[in-house]
């Protein structure tokens, strides 16, 4: 393949003597291709993501302007060629006096090397797929559909598409070839009249043929048949011949499949708008078939009576066996419609991109299945019988391919797979969407525990959502995650004019996990060679992060995504993961709205060092009695007690008592104090009456057991000189039940915080 730098292309078709040329700005970005034509491609072919300059050498002739083409402002005989992502055929649209009387055909190639394999297996492997689910029992095939090749060109293209896909293939060719280089034989039988004195085995027909054969000769009078009363012998008389032969039933089916893939190639092509991409993809087809068939073993070939299906040889010998596939999937490819291939080549393009998405679909689906062992759902949802025929319902959108109930062996989780599931922006918090705008990743995988509806799950925070997007273009993992500097970023944002996408494909996955609620993590595929984890905390989700899936079908890279998909099943496993928290607290929180009262507005220490848990609504404030008499006991031991027992005025322990990080006091007549000391140590101690004696308590104990805090002074400037009214709070009692402890949130304490 020889690169150009500019190409010429020969338009007598249309005029004598008119000429497009075309420049490249870019080395190795320009080509003419010998066998362009075998690949159903246009000659002469320009790369995806450059621009070009092109010129007519006639004034009176221009091309249509539009996103790809954009002529000079002033000589509309010159312009500029910028395909951007487009890949396949391009047909230039050629216009005189501003009418269109024709189309130039020239070739975009992807970027990648390898992509014509690329797009015959990845369509390959979606018409299998479509095909074995026609094979399911409970499949809607019940009539017989006929190709109608009245259609239009588009609609047969779609068709012919799947059939090219089985057919013309280099599997599909060597399994020929490995037939007619050795094809099964059996003996076969020929009669044929041979010289009796050449004859070495007589059979009972052959003494028959002794006795009463015709042009018969006398026996010499000696001769020693004479005595079994035989006077004469014939000349001749019939022989068995056996011989190698290949008209076997299995070499019949081989022959019946290829004639009737040439049908069909042939009627395709006679339906086909002449020098369109359909009628030069079937009509090279229909050579290569042509030419399987013109080999000389098919010549000795008869026609079959029957089709012998449950042959051994065809069953399980080699280039039988395919050929016998190909045959079965073929009369259901015919058959299929695929709206969503308007996608795919559509108008003769080649959206590699696209197709790499819809085949991603298939290849995620059969790895779930065989992960989560659940069946995807009823094969109505996908393939549907239409007046087209059968339509493959995949098309860009919103599809549960699988849903079911998966048993870890502890726990028993919900699964559901969709492709292009929408997240809508219109609601809001708790329900299912998104933040933002309405966001629609390629694929979700949604889990939840069992038991739960979907819709509760998102609710309570229960449900986990794990996005992937399909990055075809992508070729280096590396470039993708680089750090960008500002010139790289400048760069960035002229490529994406230009329909180049690097950082935000990156992007993209950030946008899914923090617009989506409830999202676990989101992961580019790509066809590379390397995958990469970014973990949010800790876990393997949250995360971002990328997983190679190449559309080979000896080496897909997809073993690392499964050993992802099998870790994730493994933290769902694990109820004290850090993200089961995370989800709770989020639910915790966020559940009820706040309320304008829950608002705390008053100077407080900042949340940092020792107090980096002081959040108003979850520090709880011990209120307390204490006498007179006591108060420099408790401030110089640092110690404060609180009666035990079943008796009015005893502390009763409940989580805010238990958990208090301060202690206010007051004693009898202050309903104003600011006498707040820091609760040192998680909960009380119990000291029995003699410890406190010990301990110099200044009074005599009267209960056999205390509750003791180990309390100190506050140092916070925040907390200093402050003074609360705590008659304000609900839980405060008037006259002698003033004495009794009892707890309340800092938050409630600021509101009574006397200006």
């Amino acid at each position: 393949m020889e690169s150009k730098p500019f190409v010429i292309i020969n338009l007598d078709r249309i005029e004598v003597g008119l000429q497009l040329t075309i420049d490249t700005k870019v080395d190795n970005t320009l080509f003419v291709l010998s066998d362009a034509l075998e690949n159903g491609e246009a000659e002469h072919q320009l790369v995806e993501g450059f621009s070009y300059d092109y010129e007519l050498n006639n004034s009176s002739y221009a091309l249509a302007k539009d996103q790809i083409i954009q002529p000079h402002s002033r000589k509309s005989y010159l312009g500029t060629i910028s395909p951007n992502i487009y890949v396949g055929t391009l047909a230039l649209p050629l216009l005189k006096d501003d009418k269109e009387i024709g189309k130039i055909s020239v070739e975009v190639r992807s970027v990648k090397a390898n992509y014509r394999n690329e797009y015959r297996d990845m369509l390959e492997l979606i018409t299998e797929k479509c095909t074995d689910l026609l094979m399911q029992a409970n499949s809607p095939v019940s009539h017989n559909f006929e190709t109608d090749f009245d259609k239009d060109n588009e609609s047969l293209y779609q068709k012919f598409a799947f059939i090219k896909s089985i057919i013309a293939t280099d599997e599909f060719a060597d399994s020929v070839h490995r037939i007619v280089s050795s094809p099964v034989t059996q003996w076969k039988e020929t009669l044929e009249q041979k010289d009796i004195r050449n004859i070495r085995r007589f059979k009972n027909s052959n003494i028959k043929e002794l006795i009463a054969g015709s042009n018969r000769t006398y026996l010499p009078e000696n001769h020693y048949l004479h005595q079994y009363g035989i006077q004469s012998i014939p000349g001749k008389i019939t022989s068995v011949r056996k011989s190698d032969t290949v008209d076997t039933p299995e070499n019949r089916f081989v022959k019946f499949a290829l004639e009737s893939f040439l049908k069909f190639c042939s009627d395709i092509n006679k339906k086909a708008t002449k020098e369109s991409r359909l009628f030069y993809e079937s009509g090279l087809l229909e050579k290569e078939l042509e030419s399987f068939l013109h080999h000389s073993v098919f010549k000795e070939i008869s026609r079959p009576e029957t089709l012998m299906l449950n042959s051994p040889v065809l069953q399980r010998k080699e280039g039988y066996r395919e050929v016998l596939r190909v045959w079965l999937m073929f009369d259901l490819a015919a058959k299929l419609v695929w709206k969503g291939g308007d996608d795919v080549y559509s108008g003769g393009k080649k959206d590699i991109a696209t197709l790499y998405e819809y085949w991603l679909f298939f290849k995620l689906l059969d790895l779930f299945k065989s992960i989560f062992e659940i069946e995807p759902k009823e094969i109505s949802e996908l393939i549907k019988e239409t007046a087209d025929g059968l339509n493959l319902q995949l098309k860009q959108g919103n599809h549960t391919a699988l849903i079911g109930i998966f048993n870890t062996g502890t726990r028993q989780l919900n699964i559901r797979f969709n492709y292009n599931r929408s997240f809508s922006g219109q609601h809001d918090y708790p329900f299912s969407g998104s933040w933002t705008t309405t966001m629609r990743p390629d694929y979700t995988l949604s889990f939840w525990p069992f038991g739960i509806s979907e819709k509760d799950a998102e609710l309570q925070e229960l449900i986990v959502h794990i996005h992937f997007d399909a990055k075809y273009k992508i070729a280096n993992l590396t470039d993708l995650l680089k750090t960008e500097t500002i010139e790289d970023l400048e760069k960035e944002k002229d490529e994406n004019r230009k329909g180049i996408y690097k950082n935000a494909d990156l992007l993209k996955m950030h946008a899914y996990k923090d617009a989506i609620r409830r999202t676990g993590g989101a992961y580019v595929l790509y066809p590379g060679d390397t995958s990469i984890m970014r973990k949010g905390f800790h876990e393997i989700i949250p995360g971002l992060g990328a997983f190679p899936v190449r559309p080979s079908k000896t080496d897909d890279g997809i073993g690392e995504l499964k050993e992802f998909i099998l870790e994730v099943i493994n933290h769902f496993v694990n109820r004290a993961s850090q993200r089961e928290k995370i989800a709770y607290r989020t639910y915790d929180v966020y559940r009820n709205k706040p309320q304008k009262e829950d608002e705390v507005n008053e100077s407080l220490p900042e949340t940092y060092g020792e107090n980096r848990n002081l959040i108003p609504d979850d520090t709880y404030i011990l209120v307390g009695f204490y006498k007179k008499e006591n108060i420099d006991w408790i401030i110089n031991s640092g110690l404060y007690n609180a009666r035990t027992d079943s008796s009015r005025g005893s502390l009763r322990l409940g989580p805010g008592e238990a958990g208090a990080k301060f202690l206010l006091l007051h004693t009898t007549d202050e309903t104003k104090t600011g006498r707040l000391l820091r609760i040192t140590e998680t909960g009380p101690r119990v000291f029995s009456k003699q410890t406190l004696i010990d301990k110099g308590y200044p009074t005599e104990p009267s209960q056999n057991y205390y509750l003791v805090y180990k309390i100190q002074e506050v140092t916070d400037k925040e907390l200093i000189n402050q003074e609360w009214d705590i008659t304000l709070l609900d839980k405060y009692k008037q006259g002698h039940g003033s004495a009794l402890p009892f707890s309340v949130t800092l938050t409630e304490l600021m509101k009574t915080k006397v200006k």
